[in-house]
């Protein structure tokens, strides 16, 4: 089990925490282990950007390579470089960045890097002349997403100028690669049309001389539907955490993955209150007789969507109840009609749903959002607690 974050071992009782997110490394294993079998003669791709999705990066990206995740992938350069200085060493790709960025500790910490334009080339290639090694670029094409990635008009340039800075010893073109704009929308016409778009940006590259060792365009809805989308390598991200991509290709029990955080909270006051008693702040919650209330302490702070006020649902004492009235910064209120509970019992706000507690899906819906955003937004002060670390 990792504790949270915060000194060395005192040999005092462990303090009890007002809330926690236990990771479960062993269902995040079994995903990747699923994921891998999806795409069976592709590599796998764990992407653990954004702390991995909020279940933190370092237990989850170590978990991820003893399934058999042959590459890692981040946003940030400074993502890469943390995962460098935790000690792993395998295949790791970095894709977003701007002028001036750590190009020259990415190469020496043999960090992939992605390139979209001219100006990441010439500065890629400046940071690898500096300190006499080669960098490993991915060429990345704008195949219809409009987000980043090399114009298609733009691309003969870009890799015409990778050649001769491969033919330099400046640079590998390691990878060429893209992303799908609507994979999570079966059926979707922009899904062909990317895939025509990257198959003539593979042509190019090759006109030009490139060689690269990975193509690589799907990501987890793709990984799991579009099997001729997954060429050398597939990037799953939302997936590797039991989480589907989208309600419209399934839910995660259909591919075989399991949701791998429960967010729950230690019920911190229980009380009666009267009939026509307003809840939280505006009363746009009234009772509507005399009940019980129970305070569950955390809030929008905590990464709990104030869209779900009045929505958000909570399993307490048994049974789903809803958010009473408005989330506030670091508590919101349930009305449990005739039941009551005790203080210190827990309020399991989401996870796989074994125990018929809501699930991450289940708040997305609450708040109006996705499930990337609700796991993604958990709030540093809510203790990350690993289990099964060691486990197979």
């Amino acid at each position: 089990m990792t504790a949270p974050a915060g000194g060395e071992p005192t040999g005092l009782p462990p303090t009890p925490m007002r809330a926690r997110a236990v990771v479960d490394l062993a269902a995040l294993r079994a995903n990747v282990r699923a994921l891998r079998a999806c795409a069976p003669r592709a590599d796998l791709m764990a992407v653990v950007k954004s702390d991995a999705y909020g279940h933190g990066a370092v237990p989850c990206a170590r978990a991820a390579r003893r399934a058999g995740a042959a590459w890692l992938g981040t946003a940030t350069p400074e993502e890469a470089l943390a995962l460098r200085a935790a000690g792993d060493t395998g295949r790791l790709l970095c894709w977003l960045w701007t002028p001036g960025g750590p190009w020259r500790a990415a190469i020496e910490a043999d960090v992939d890097v992605s390139v979209s334009g001219m100006w990441a080339l010439r500065e890629v290639t400046d940071a690898a002349r500096a300190c006499g090694r080669t960098a490993r670029v991915h060429l990345k094409i704008d195949t219809g997403l409009g987000r980043n990635g090399c114009p298609p008009a733009a691309w003969p340039e870009l890799t015409a100028a990778a050649r001769a800075a491969e033919a330099e010893g400046t640079v590998v073109v390691a990878g060429v690669w893209s992303h799908f704009a609507c994979a999570d929308e079966p059926g979707h016409p922009s899904i062909a049309a990317q895939l025509s778009v990257f198959h003539e940006a593979l042509a190019e590259a090759g006109r030009a001389g490139l060689k690269p060792e990975v193509r690589h365009m799907a990501n987890s809805p793709a990984t799991l539907t579009l099997p001729e989308s997954h060429f050398d390598l597939v990037r799953a991200g939302i997936a590797v955490y039991g989480v589907s991509p989208s309600p419209e290709i399934g839910l995660p029990s259909d591919f075989g993955l399991r949701q791998v955080m429960t967010l729950s909270a230690d019920v911190a006051l229980v009380k009666q209150v009267p009939s026509g008693h307003g809840v939280s702040y505006g009363h746009h919650y009234v009772t509507p007789g005399e009940t019980t209330l129970a305070l569950v302490p955390v809030g929008y702070a905590d990464g709990i969507p104030r869209h779900a006020s009045g929505t958000g649902p909570v399993l307490v004492g048994g049974k789903w109840r809803t958010v009473a009235g408005r989330v506030a910064m670091d508590q919101f209120v349930v009305d449990l009609g005739g039941d009551t509970v005790q203080v210190g019992d827990e309020a399991v706000l989401f996870g796989p749903g074994d125990r018929g507690e809501p699930t991450v899906e289940d708040w997305a819906r609450a708040a109006g959002t996705i499930g990337y955003e609700i796991v993604t937004r958990i709030g540093a002060r809510v203790p990350r607690v690993h289990v099964h670390e060691d486990a197979h």
